[in-house]
C-alpha cells in the first residue's frame, strides 16, 4: 500500500469521527510481471527505431500478437487493461504500411475528443521521428476542427483522427469528396470499443458498416484489398471478439492475455456514514454524500503529496467535488487549493485542452472529472484515483482505477459508495466487484428505431442491394420505409426518395430531439449543452446549473428552440427533478409463468412528465418541493415485467395495504442493481410498479429501457432475472438503515416522493419471485 494511503485508510480524514469506520473492505492486488516479445521481422526498421527512441525497447506479448494479426490483414480486437500499451499494437503496422506504401491511408476513431487529441499528439511525434513519413500529416477531424483544417485533412492527411459522429455527419455523407482516402484506406482503428454500448453502440455499429461498404465500393479493381483491416482496442470485457464482430458484421480475432507489467494496487471500498443529525425524505436517514466524501478524501490525499484524479458520475457532481476540495484546502494549504479543477464533457474545446495540458504537465495536483477522462488519455504519474460512486460497469471501474499508477508504480484506488443500491451491494460484497467476470457489452443494431434512420442514411450514400438489406436483418424495416415513401424499391435495390437527407436528424449518441444550448441570459455566452431528452430533468426552470465552478439558475427552457437561458446565482442548494411515469403493455412479447409469478420481456409505451423538483441543501437536507408544468414525453420501448398474484403476496406476509410500498421499493432497488447484470448505467433505464397492473389487474413491476425500441438492457436483465433480483434482495438487506433510504430503496427521480416504500416488503417480494423462478421457495422473510 502506498504510504499516503495508510494515513487515509486508518481513518484520519479530517472531520471524520473515529467511530464511523467508513472503510468496508481493503484489497491489496499483487503486481504483474512483464512478458516481452521481440520486434516482428515485417516491421520497418525506422519505425522500430522511433519506438526505441521513445523508450520502448521491445513490445509486450499482447502488442506483438495483435500487431501480427493486423499486419496479416485480420480484423482483431485487443482487450487488455488500462496502461497496457494497446496503442503500439496498431501504431506499428500502420506506420509500417504508411512508410512502405505512399498511397496508404489510416483512420483512427475514438468516442471522446480528449482521447483522439492525445493519440494524435503521440502519432505526430512518431511520424516526425521516422524518415519518409513527413507527408503523413496526422490531422484531427472533429467538431472543433476549423474549416481549413477539415479541408487539409481530406486533401492532404494520410492519417486522420476523428470520431463516429464526424464519420456519420461528414465523411460517409460526402463520400465522393473522400474517394481517394476511402480507396486507399488500409487500417481503421476503433479505440475503446467497449464504450460503444446501448443505443450509442448500436448506432456506431451501423456507421462502421456504412463506412466499410463505401470503402469496398471505392476499392481498386485489382483485388489488392477490398477495404481496411479493422483494429479494435478495448478495456477488459467479456467476449470482446463477439462485441467487435457485432460492430462491423464481420469475423474478428481477439487478443486478451495482457503481457504488460503492473504495479501493486490497493483498492479500498468506502461507505459514508449515516448522519444522525439530519432527516431525509419521509423520515429516512441521510448518509454523507459520496461527492462530499470524495472532496474530503481528495483534499487529504493532495495534502499527503498524492496526485489525485476523482471520478464523479455527473457534470454537476464534478463541479461540486472540485469546489469542496478547494474549500477544504483554502485555509491551511492555499497553494494546493489553486491546483484543483474540474473537467467534464460540455466544456468548450479550448477549456478542455487547457485542463488536459495542466494535468499532464503537473500544474494541477487534483482534478474532479466525469468519465470524459476515463478513456485512454495518457496522463502519467498519478498516484491515486477516487471514485465518487460506482461508475456503472465493472469494465468502467477498472478503466478509471487504471488511471493511477500508469508507469508501473503502486497506486491507491478508493471507491466511495453513493446512496444507491448497487453501490451498497458492492461495498458489502467485494467479490462481485474484484472477482467478478467483466460484463459483456450490449448492443442491438436491429432495433428498428435505429435501423430505420441508419438504412435511410446508407441508401442516400449508395443504393442498397437486396443482399445488404438481408445481411443487416432489415427487410421489414426497408419495407416500412418504402410504404412511408422514404425509400423506393427497384429491381436493382433500394433508392432514397428525392430530396431526402436524413443524416442531420440522426443523433448517434441517442439523445432524442437533438441538443439544447445553455446560454447566459445577460451576455448570450454559450456555457454548454445537454441532450433534449435530458433537458426537462436537468435544465428545467429553477434548476441549478454548474459550469467551471460557477453556479447558475435556469430562467427558461424552450425545447422547440433548443435553448435554456440561465443567470449567475449561488442559491446555496442543489436541485433534483421529480418525474411521474405511466406505462401500458403494447404486445405479448416473451412471457413465462411460474406458479403465482409471471415474468416477461414485453413491448411497452411509457409516458413521462417532469412534475417538479426538490431543493436540497449541500449537506443533504431537503428544503422544499417546487411544482412544474412540463410537457409529457412518450417512449415506446422494451421492459422486463413481473406480475404476482395477491394471494402469493399475502402468503409471504404482505397484506393488501403493504403491496404498493413493497412493489415500489423492490422496483427502485431492482433498477439500481440492473447495471450489475447488464452493461448499462442507471440513467439508461427506468421503472414503474403498480398494485393493479395493466395485465389482468395483477400487482406488477416493470423495468424498462430508456431508449426508443429498447437498448438490450431489459432483455439482458430478463435473461438473468434470478441473479439480478437475488443481488437486489441482498443489497437491501445489507443496508443498515431501519426502514429504507437512498442506499437501498429510495430513488432521487421518484415521482411519488418515495412514498410509499416498504423495505421489508421489498425483500419478501424479491425472495418470493426468486423462489418461484428457481423452484426453491423460501420462508417469508427468510
Amino acid at each position: 500500500m502506498p504510504d499516503f494511503g495508510r494515513t487515509l485508510l486508518a481513518g484520519a480524514v479530517e472531520g471524520t469521527a473515529v467511530d464511523e469506520h467508513p472503510v468496508r473492505h481493503i484489497a491489496d492486488l499483487p503486481p504483474r510481471r512483464a512478458r516481452p516479445q521481440g520486434w516482428p521481422a515485417w516491421a520497418d526498421p525506422d519505425v522500430v527505431r522511433a519506438f526505441r527512441d521513445r523508450g520502448v525497447e521491445v513490445p509486450w506479448s499482447h502488442q506483438r500478437t495483435a500487431a501480427d494479426l493486423a499486419h496479416g490483414g485480420r480484423h482483431v480486437v485487443l482487450s487488455t487493461g488500462t496502461a497496457s500499451g494497446k496503442s503500439l499494437a496498431y501504431q506499428l503496422p500502420i506506420l509500417t504500411a504508411l512508410k512502405q506504401d505512399p498511397r496508404a491511408r489510416a483512420l483512427y476513431l475514438s468516442p471522446t475528443k480528449a482521447l483522439g487529441h492525445d493519440q494524435l499528439r503521440t502519432v505526430a511525434e512518431l511520424t516526425a521521428a521516422v524518415p519518409g513519413l513527413a507527408d503523413v500529416a496526422p490531422t484531427s477531424y472533429d467538431g472543433d476542427s476549423p474549416t481549413e483544417v477539415r479541408r487539409f485533412a481530406r486533401e492532404r492527411s494520410r492519417w486522420i483522427f476523428s470520431n463516429p459522429d464526424m464519420i456519420h455527419l461528414s465523411m460517409v455523407r460526402n463520400h465522393a469528396r473522400w474517394a481517394v482516402f476511402l480507396r486507399n484506406l488500409r487500417y481503421l482503428v476503433v479505440d475503446e470499443c467497449h464504450y460503444y454500448r446501448g443505443i450509442f453502440g448500436s448506432n456506431v455499429a451501423m456507421v462502421l458498416r456504412r463506412l466499410l461498404r463505401l470503402c469496398a465500393r471505392y476499392a481498386p479493381d485489382s483485388g489488392e484489398h477490398c477495404g481496411p483491416t479493422v483494429i479494435f482496442a478495448s478495456a477488459t470485457t467479456a467476449e470482446p471478439a463477439i462485441t467487435a464482430s457485432e460492430l462491423i458484421g464481420q469475423t474478428v480475432s481477439e487478443v486478451t492475455e495482457d503481457g504488460s507489467p503492473q504495479g501493486a494496487r490497493t483498492v479500498a471500498l468506502w461507505e459514508p456514514a449515516l448522519l444522525a443529525e439530519l432527516i431525509g425524505e419521509n423520515g429516512a436517514p441521510v448518509r454523507r454524500s459520496a461527492g462530499a466524501e470524495a472532496s474530503r478524501v481528495m483534499a487529504d490525499l493532495m495534502r499527503e503529496g498524492a496526485r489525485t484524479l476523482t471520478f464523479v458520475r455527473s457534470r454537476r457532481g464534478a463541479e461540486l467535488v472540485a469546489l469542496g476540495a478547494k474549500a477544504r484546502l483554502a485555509d491551511a494549504n492555499p497553494d494546493l487549493a489553486d491546483q484543483v479543477a474540474s473537467y467534464r464533457a460540455g466544456y468548450l474545446a479550448e477549456d478542455r485542452r487547457r485542463l488536459e495540458r495542466a494535468l499532464a504537465d503537473g500544474e494541477l495536483r487534483g482534478l474532479a472529472t466525469t468519465n470524459a477522462l476515463e478513456l485512454g488519455v495518457d496522463i502519467a504519474g498519478l498516484d491515486a484515483v477516487v471514485l465518487a460512486g460506482f461508475p456503472g460497469t465493472v469494465a468502467s471501474f477498472w478503466q478509471q482505477a487504471g488511471r493511477a499508477g500508469r508507469r508501473g508504480q503502486g497506486a491507491l484506488i478508493v471507491l466511495i459508495a453513493r446512496d444507491d443500491p448497487l453501490d451498497t451491494y458492492l461495498v458489502h460484497h467485494p467479490a462481485a466487484l474484484l472477482d467478478k467476470p467483466i460484463e459483456r457489452v450490449v448492443i442491438d443494431p436491429t432495433n428498428p428505431y435505429i435501423l430505420g434512420p441508419q438504412l435511410l442514411c446508407a441508401a442516400t450514400e449508395l443504393p442498397l442491394s437486396d443482399a445488404e438489406v438481408r445481411a443487416w436483418g432489415a427487410e421489414q424495416v426497408a419495407a416500412a420505409l418504402v410504404d412511408d415513401g422514404l425509400l423506393r424499391r427497384r429491381p436493382s435495390g433500394y433508392f432514397p426518395a428525392p430530396g431526402v437527407d436524413p443524416h442531420p436528424a440522426v443523433d448517434i449518441r441517442g439523445s432524442t430531439g437533438g441538443q439544447v444550448a445553455i446560454l447566459e441570459a445577460d451576455t448570450g455566452r454559450m456555457l454548454g449543452s445537454t441532450g433534449a431528452g435530458q433537458a426537462p430533468a436537468s435544465v428545467h426552470p429553477g434548476a441549478v446549473y454548474l459550469h467551471q465552478g460557477e453556479s447558475y439558475v435556469v430562467d427558461t427552457l424552450d425545447l422547440e428552440a433548443g435553448i435554456a437561458f440561465v443567470h449567475t446565482e449561488d442559491p446555496g442548494y442543489t436541485t433534483f427533478a421529480r418525474e411521474l411515469t405511466d406505462i401500458d403493455v403494447t404486445g405479448s412479447g416473451e412471457q413465462s409463468r411460474h406458479g403465482p409469478v409471471t415474468v416477461g420481456l414485453v413491448p411497452v409505451s411509457v409516458s413521462n412528465t417532469v412534475t417538479g423538483y426538490l431543493r436540497r441543501r449541500i449537506d443533504g437536507e431537503i428544503i422544499d418541493f417546487i411544482e412544474l408544468d412540463m410537457p409529457t414525453r412518450t417512449l415506446d420501448t422494451m421492459a422486463t415485467m413481473c406480475t404476482i398474484t395477491p394471494e402469493a403476496l399475502q402468503r409471504s406476509g404482505i397484506d393488501p395495504l403493504r403491496i404498493p410500498g413493497s412493489l415500489h421499493a423492490a422496483e427502485h432497488a431492482a433498477i439500481g442493481l440492473l447495471p450489475l447484470i447488464a452493461s448499462c448505467d442507471r440513467s439508461d433505464i427506468g421503472g414503474v410498479s403498480t398494485a393493479i397492473g395493466p395485465v389482468g389487474g395483477l400487482p406488477t413491476i416493470f423495468v424498462y429501457d430508456g431508449h426508443p425500441g429498447g437498448a438490450g438492457f431489459a432483455a439482458r436483465g430478463f435473461g438473468m432475472l434470478a441473479d439480478w433480483w437475488g443481488a437486489t434482495a441482498e443489497a437491501i438487506e445489507a443496508c443498515e438503515c431501519p426502514a429504507g433510504c437512498p442506499s437501498c430503496v429510495q430513488s432521487p427521480k421518484c415521482g411519488n416522493g418515495n412514498d410509499p416504500l416498504d423495505k421489508d416488503g421489498a425483500v419478501r417480494v424479491l425472495r418470493l419471485v426468486i423462489g418461484a423462478l428457481t423452484g426453491h421457495p423460501r420462508h417469508p422473510g427468510g
